[in-house]
């Protein structure tokens, strides 16, 4: 076993192969690097049995060895490697009589070991001879044949003999730390690192330094969780009041919550996931190269027709697949299924040998999903937009600068530094499609899926956009991209095809797929599409040698993921508390209408203009009480006072209504995915509804002020007693809210923005009616009552109780009757204030259960 000889700053090391070595700031460590950028228990160097090898634990700032973060990486003569930062970090070179390794086949990094690994990389030398052994010239026959003979020793590769496999490969059989029966995690791969339990032990896992196992991962809190080695030889996780949760198989174990570990037990914490072996714990780090597959996907809807049939196909690691089709071949279905938000009927969604549907709650912040529109706030700056997103994603307890320095390496991994501080309205369409990507990038998913981000873009833009989606999967991630263009699919790893009716017509590379149809250019395909809906086209693909290639072995390549039971509802756990997420939502929301200039004017305008038309009312007759006639002594009817509260809270709930009917309609998208990476639907509810709220009272104000401060008015009111103008300008400020709820309420129900402005006029007009100015209301049956539902009838009646409405404007047909919601009371005032702010609650709870439907559907359920 050779020695390795090692140099930091003019100090040797020389290694023996007999044992491992540990480098970090740990004084009682193998070799101590007194730098802050180095964690406490850095990296560990060992002879692996083949060669030297230096494995990360974890570490904060990690590992680089040619610049490239690393996790486990062979080293040797020649060798560099730099801790805590790529350019600066404290540079360990490696020289010596270090030996080489037997002739063998090099050893693969851990995480592109194991079945799928080597899936992936079979597939690799099909595709790449492709071009060569099917040009388009031949025959559809003819190009089967070459791929044919080649899917022999593919097909042996996805299913070796237990002779041909690594030791490493399948721990659970025969490597360090595997037991029988041990559950796979990871498509089998070798566990990233091991540690050792002891009976009585307690390991605590975090961010923070002091931990005994420290996670550089910003999802996990720093202080995460505790395995706890009890004294009956069992094990337990305890969550230690984690923002974004411990899971067990997939599942929440409940904030400071805890659970046994049996021997099958996988306990997920951010991007780790443990096992414990006997008294080994097995630590498996997800780098983003994860296989991912999809198994007899068919989605029903009512009526029992299927809108999705039997799509399987299977995606290998660090991968770009590209789904196109016609219109109505079930691309958005598929997408929707795939990600989780609508789960599938019928199969099984596999995250790396997992069921994505049983474990969405853990497995839901590895997905990135980046929607055809925007996922941003347009009005902020790229930082600050950014800014925000992370705000909300991490844990609480994460600090600005842990924040500031993801988002600066996110920025620079997609070229964005040099836009940072542009709004995103003025990037074109390209870049801005690059911020989407940059804000799912933050939280590091392993799978990207993508839908339609080329839509409405140049071919030029088109092709950069392709490019950056290209580079993202060559840096380790899988990529999914739902698409319409087909100028860049010679890009993309794989190809799936969707036929009309929602079936696979064509799964495998996209050089060979021409050739498939037998058709010269995809706008002949589509035709034939269009042309043949009838045709068998899954048939037809079921059929051909291809799908013996690329797809027959599905089974195979993605084995049967851990049985557990799917809960009734799944609840993930929050990154942040509801007060932290509420604070958030409410800056950004502020910040987004700070930086619109229009908006602030709108807002200042339209009260005033609306206050100020009341003063055109009869302006010679500024009475708002009742006058009397100096010779009877008998009250004189004032039709003023009406047509002006009128006016007034017509204006208010104009005013109201206009704030919030776009709000939630034109966020819908942002809303979606952000409830899915952990927003609260209340928090999000409660931010809009203080701004707005606080604007919109604002406005009421205004208005009631312009409009009641230059008439006369009763000198004592019934609850402020000399404040009478603002016990006036109350109802009108609490009417502005209410209306501002009914605002939500349509903003929440309609689909597209288009709609908002005929319901928001239709609105107007019924308040306009039922204020009981313009007709009695009292004592018609049916309309009476159903006034009730608006507000405008509680605010007219709460101002005309403290104006004694039922003197100053009697009901002429029957002046005996007299309406009770006028009554010159103040039990009267109170009922028509305590029903308007009832009627606002009522609103909020409807608009709560009408977001509730642009959830992922598998949160619901």
């Amino acid at each position: 076993m050779p020695e390795l000889v090692l140099e930091l700053n003019g100090r040797t090391w020389t290694l023996d192969a007999s044992r491992p070595y540990t480098l970090g700031r740990d004084p009682q460590g193998d070799i101590v690097l007194d730098d802050a950028r180095v964690s406490w228990r850095h990296a560990t160097i060992a002879w692996n049995g083949r060669s030297w090898a230096i494995e990360d634990h974890g570490s904060t700032n990690g590992t680089f060895v040619q610049g490239r973060r690393i996790q486990q990486e062979e080293i040797g003569p020649g060798s560099a490697v730099n801790l805590g930062n790529p350019t600066d970090g404290p540079r360990v070179t490696v020289s010596g009589a270090a030996g080489a390794a037997p002739q063998a086949q090099p050893q693969q990094p851990y995480a592109a070991q194991g079945v799928n690994g080597g899936w992936a990389q079979q597939q690799a030398a099909p595709q790449q001879a492709a071009p060569q052994q099917t040009p388009q010239q031949q025959a559809p026959q003819q190009s089967w044949q070459q791929p044919q003979q080649q899917a022999a020793p593919q097909q042996q590769s996805q299913q070796p003999a237990p002779q041909q496999q690594p030791a490493a490969q399948i721990p659970q059989q025969q490597g360090p730390g595997g037991g029988a029966g041990a559950p796979p995690v990871y498509g089998d791969r070798s566990p990233t690192t091991f540690h050792q339990f002891s009976l009585g032990r307690v390991m605590r896992i975090g961010r923070a330094l002091e931990n005994e196992l420290v996670v550089s991962d910003l999802q996990v809190s720093r202080h995460h969780a505790e395995f706890h080695a009890t004294p009956d030889g069992r094990f337990e996780i305890r969550d230690l009041g984690s923002h974004n949760g411990t899971f067990v198989n997939g599942m929440p174990i409940g904030k400071s919550g805890s659970a046994l570990l049996g021997p099958h037990d996988i306990v997920g914490v951010g991007h780790s996931t443990f096992r414990l072996v006997g008294d080994r714990l097995e630590e498996f780090v997800d780098t983003g190269e994860v296989s991912f597959s999809a198994r007899h996907l068919t989605v029903t809807v009512d009526g029992g027709k299927q809108i999705l049939k039997d799509v399987s196909f299977g995606v290998p690691e660090k991968s770009l697949i590209a789904v196109i089709g016609p219109s109505g071949s079930g691309k958005s279905t598929l997408l929707k299924a795939l990600t989780g938000y609508r789960p599938a009927n019928q199969g099984d969604v596999l995250y790396d040998n997992r069921n994505l549907y049983k474990q969405f709650a853990e497995l839901r912040q590895r997905i990135g999903l980046v929607p055809q529109d925007d996922i941003l706030h347009k009005e902020l700056t790229v930082k600050k937009a950014l800014k925000y997103a992370a705000k909300l994603r991490f844990p609480a307890d994460t600090t600005a600068a842990e924040r500031e320095a993801r988002i600066d390496e996110v920025l620079r991994e997609l070229k964005l530094d040099v836009h940072k501080e542009k709004k995103v309205t003025s990037l074109s369409g390209g870049q801005r499609k690059r911020v989407s990507v940059a804000l799912e990038l933050l939280t590091k998913p392993s799978l990207i899926f993508l839908d339609e981000p080329t839509s409405g873009l140049d071919p030029g833009m088109d092709r950069d956009v392709m490019q950056l989606l290209r580079g993202l999967a060559d840096d380790g991630r899988t990529v999914l991209v739902v698409t319409h263009s087909v100028a860049e699919l010679a890009l993309c790893d794989k190809l799936l095809v969707m036929a009309p009716g929602g079936s696979v017509a064509y799964f495998g590379p996209p050089e060979e797929a021409l050739n498939f149809f037998g058709y010269d250019t995809w706008a002949d395909v589509f035709s034939a599409f269009e042309n043949y809906r009838d045709y068998d086209w899954a048939g037809r693909w079921k059929g051909s040698q291809h799908y013996q290639m690329y797809a027959a072995d599905i089974d195979a390549v993605a084995p049967q993921s851990i049985d557990v039971s799917p809960p009734q509802a799944i609840k993930p756990p929050k990154p942040q508390g509801w007060f932290s997420q509420l604070g958030t939502l409410m800056r950004r929301y502020l910040s987004v209408i700070a930086s619109d200039k229009g908006f602030l004017a709108l807002t200042v305008i339209l009260p005033a203009v609306l206050g100020a038309v009341s003063l055109l009312i009869d302006p010679d007759k500024g009475l708002l009480v009742n006058p009397v006639n100096s010779k009877t002594g008998l009250p004189i009817p004032n039709g003023t006072a009406t047509t002006v509260l009128l006016i007034l809270a017509v204006g208010a709930c104009f005013a109201g209504a206009a704030n919030s009917v776009r709000e939630l309609i034109k966020e819908r998208v942002i809303y979606e995915r952000e409830r899915a990476t952990g927003l609260s639907r209340s928090a999000y509810l409660m931010s809009k509804v203080i701004v707005l709220g606080a604007i919109t009272v604002l406005q009421g104000l205004m208005v009631g002020l312009i409009g009641f401060s230059s008439r006369e008015i009763p000198e004592k009111g019934l609850i402020l007693g000399n404040a009478t103008l603002f016990e006036l300008c109350l109802p009108i400020m609490a009417l502005g809210f209410t209306s501002m709820m009914f605002g939500l309420v349509i903003s929440a129900l309609v689909k597209t923005s288009e709609k908002t402005m005929p319901l928001l006029v239709m609105f107007a007009i019924i308040e306009v009616v039922f204020t009981g100015c313009l007709f009695t209301l009292h004592g018609t049956v049916g309309v009476n009552e159903f006034s009730y539902l608006m507000p405008s009838r509680w605010a007219v009646a709460a101002a005309g109780t403290t104006l004694d409405f039922n003197n100053i404007a009697p009901n002429t047909d029957d002046p005996t009757s007299t309406d009770p919601l006028w009554d010159h009371t103040v039990s009267a005032w109170g009922m028509d204030m305590i029903a308007l702010l009832a009627l606002g609650a009522i609103c909020g709870f409807l608009v709560a259960r009408f977001l509730r439907r642009h959830e992922p559907e598998v949160m619901r359920k």
